[in-house]
């Protein structure tokens, strides 16, 4: 059988659900709330589901890439939003430049790491 994929959406936990919940939407998000307790990121077609949960284990060994074109201009429009001044925890990394493409890397409040990346083609 061929599947009709409309969007494939991960599960995130929070540490503080309420510091997430804002960091997400200073990142640029639109937060749609599903209940107390869990809501819908989205930015465009894309998005993730944001839980009030924290289990160390599977936060701090969760990941999320992101694909994005003009690396340099996402990097340089996340580092002028300072997140890693106003959220603690929040670190943001500088671009890598590898074989297969560049990413940096940003951590969420509660430890998530994020890549954004660009393939090369």
């Amino acid at each position: 059988m061929k599947y009709n994929i409309k969007s494939i959406r991960t599960f995130i936990g929070a540490k503080n659900y309420e510091v997430s919940r804002n960091f997400y939407q200073d990142l640029g998000f639109e937060e749609i709330i599903i209940f107390p307790k869990m809501s819908y990121f989205q930015m465009g077609n894309f998005g993730f589901y944001l839980q009030d949960a924290y289990v160390k284990d599977w936060v701090n060994n969760s990941m999320v890439f992101i694909e994005v074109s003009d690396l340099q201009k996402h990097f340089e429009h996340i580092k002028s939003l300072q997140l890693d001044k106003k959220y603690e925890n929040v670190r943001l990394k500088e671009i890598v430049y590898n074989d297969w493409g560049n990413e940096f890397f940003i951590y969420d409040p509660s430890g998530i790491l994020w890549h954004i990346g660009e393939f090369t083609r």
